[in-house]
């Protein structure tokens, strides 16, 4: 069996050897990957670029405010107090096919439009029907009739209902806004409970991780053999007087499977076999298991010596903010680039005295129509031209811009995992705890990776990025081909889908572990990650015990903290909880959930940030540990750099004491 573990290791490399200079992470590096990093740069400085041509070219009032016939703006210029804009007949708008486009042209009708209450040019409606304001464009009442068309008074009448009912949400904003005002203080309480649970749930690990982790599988194990106790009575109950599956046969129906006796009997043989995996796992994998909780006690303790580091999820934050907007600002301003086309229109084209003007052919909004034999004949906005070098390549310029999005925001959660690998390296390659711990280990890993890292980061992040644009564009065919019923296109589509995800997620596991060799020894993308790769692979039941165990004992805190408060705001908002007295009195809500619902994301959000940081810790510390049984045996000129704990659980330990002991070099 020892040849045969030999012969496996031996495929994913050799071991770790003994180097005496080596002393955490590695102060004297170079540049690395510098053809990515000055790749990354050009494509940055592109980006920038395409974010000035659409700065110039662009015009976001297209979208925010809505424009007459003639191409004027609503609410703005010398329009400023006539926000309103006024169909001349808004029972055309209800009667064409398109009623609303998204798109650039914004909300289009084949109807004369103009500012409310202008009279320019002498041309007025025919009628005038009493309406509401929505989306900056006046509806008529959902009860008025038109005097023109008597016919479909019904089926009009409903859709000027759902119509204003779908755009007006002034009264509910303003509601929205109310609670916001009587209630952000309390938010804010909220989200500070959801910070110091957090807080204190890492803090605690160092003393209650083990019991905690097995207080967990023990729930677990008993949540599992009450499903098997469950489905026996189940499956016994429907034994007798219960239908087969050959009965039942195939239906859409599911619900209707809860009276087969065969659905339970096959419920109940999958959770015994998941009972007794994981007691199986329980039995002889809990010396993993021991190693494992021990390593989540030492990344307790790290993050307990290096406060810092639990802020900084807010750097990153900042940072994906600030890519997120730009991209939305420069995508925003390409999709209103182009110059005001107006066309020829008339309401009753076909008419023998229309028949001469060309309709749908350009035309000046500031030159009265020539040819009056043509009733209300209208020069009209139509659109924006697609002419021009910037429209030509507008599609380009977007693909551009969306490829800009996911490298960068890779880019800025390759640099935090970095950063942080760094920092918690350092505190494991510390000898003497804490007193050889730098004095700056974050700021210094920030500056580090910077410098030295940049490109490398860019290759990592550039490779998960393609990856993620093909799954984008593999999900855009799908839902092109939603309609297509053939099932062997549906199973390949789904097949593909299932790779590509498949492969986001281990991309996504191999460039994390390849930033914490790359923030430890300092070499290129490619070796990093070659590195990772082999340690993990030689240690792989080790990596997979602490996934799970790190897995359930952060699904477990995240519960907490939110459901905590939740339970606590749902409480207070809804009234069951009084307040503290005067001025701390609960505030009065139109919709109490609101406030809630914001709590909960909050806190969720803050969990997730705090939880990262530990899960990072947890992984480089993890890594840190097999090079430290790799490259060390615990004599005096190789001692080990792991705790106490770990050291006893392995049944190993150094010839001098580790508290007094001066390492050699």
């Amino acid at each position: 069996m020892g040849g045969k573990k030999d012969k496996d290791q031996a495929a994913f490399g050799k071991p770790v050897k003994y180097d005496p200079s080596f002393r955490g992470p590695i102060k004297n590096r170079g540049c690395t990957d510098v053809i990515c990093c000055i790749l990354f740069l050009l494509f940055i400085v592109g980006y920038i670029v395409v974010g000035i041509v659409a700065w110039m070219y662009g015009d976001p009032q297209q979208v925010l405010y809505p424009r007459n016939s003639t191409g004027a703006y609503c609410g703005i210029g010398e329009n400023k107090d006539k926000p309103h804009l006024l169909y001349f007949n808004i029972f055309s708008c209800i009667l064409a096919t398109n009623i609303i486009t998204v798109a650039e042209n914004g909300l289009q009708c084949p109807t004369p439009q103009q500012v409310f209450k202008s009279l320019k040019q002498e041309l007025c409606p025919s009628f005038l029907l009493p309406s509401t304001p929505a989306l900056g464009r006046c509806f008529p009442w959902s009860n008025v009739t038109p005097p023109e068309l008597p016919g479909i008074t019904g089926n009009i009448s409903q859709g000027i209902s759902g119509l204003i009912d779908s755009l007006n949400a002034r009264d509910i904003s303003v509601k929205i806004f109310e609670d916001f005002a009587q209630s952000w203080y309390w938010i804010l309480v909220a989200l500070g409970v959801a910070l110091v649970l957090s807080l204190l749930f890492i803090l605690l690990l160092r003393l209650v991780a083990g019991p905690l982790v097995l207080v967990l599988i023990l729930g677990v194990l008993g949540v599992l053999a009450y499903g098997i106790y469950y489905c026996w009575e189940e499956y016994r109950v429907l034994q007798d007087k219960g239908a087969s599956i050959s009965q039942l046969g195939f239906t859409t129906n599911l619900s209707a499977y809860q009276s087969v006796q065969e659905t339970w009997l096959a419920a109940l043989i999958v959770l015994a076999v998941l009972e007794g995996i994981l007691l199986l796992m329980l039995i002889f994998l809990r010396q993993r298991i021991r190693i494992a909780i021990a390593l989540l006690t030492e990344a307790s303790k790290a993050v307990g010596q290096m406060m810092s580091t639990m802020f900084y999820p807010l750097i990153t934050f900042v940072l994906l903010l600030i890519c997120i907007a730009y991209w939305a600002v420069t995508a925003l301003y390409l999709a209103t680039s182009g110059q005001p086309q107006y066309v020829f229109w008339a309401p009753n084209a076909s008419l023998p005295s229309c028949e001469q003007v060309p309709m749908n052919t350009s035309c000046d909004p500031m030159v009265q129509p020539v040819n009056s034999s043509c009733p209300g004949l209208m020069c009209v906005f139509q659109g924006y031209l697609s002419t021009g070098l910037v429209q030509r390549s507008l599609f380009n310029l977007q693909i551009y811009g969306v490829l800009g999005l996911f490298w960068t925001l890779n880019w800025v959660l390759a640099l935090g995992q970095c950063v942080l690998a760094g920092a918690f390296a350092s505190f494991y390659w510390a000898f003497h705890k804490p007193r050889d711990i730098p004095t700056f280990p974050l700021s210094s890993a920030f500056i580090r990776t910077l410098r030295y890292h940049a490109g490398s980061l860019a290759f990592g992040a550039l490779i998960l990025t393609l990856v993620q644009i093909a799954r984008v564009i593999l999900e855009y065919i799908d839902h092109k081909l939603r309609g297509v019923q053939n099932p062997i296109a549906r199973c390949i589509m789904c097949c593909f889908k299932c790779c590509l995800w498949c492969l986001e997620k281990f991309i996504k596991f191999l460039n994390r572990n390849a930033y914490i060799m790359i923030a430890i020894y300092g070499k290129n993308f490619c070796v990093s990650a070659k590195n990772a790769f082999t340690l993990l692979m030689r240690n792989i039941v080790r990596v997979v015990v602490l996934d799970k165990v790190t897995d359930l004992l952060l699904f477990f805190g995240k519960l907490l903290v939110v459901g905590g408060v939740g339970i606590l705001s749902f409480f207070f908002f809804s009234g069951r909880i009084q307040g503290l007295g005067k001025g701390f009195e609960n505030p009065h809500l139109n919709y109490y959930w609101l406030p809630i619902m914001t709590s909960i994301l909050g806190a969720y959000v803050i969990a997730s940030g705090f939880f990262s940081v530990f899960s990072m810790c947890v992984d480089t510390l993890f890594l840190c540990f097999l090079e430290d049984l790799e490259r060390n045996d615990g004599s005096l000129d190789r001692p080990y750099y792991m705790s106490k704990a770990l050291l006893k659980i392995l049944g190993k330990k150094n010839e001098a004491p580790q508290g007094n002991q001066k390492r050699k070099t």
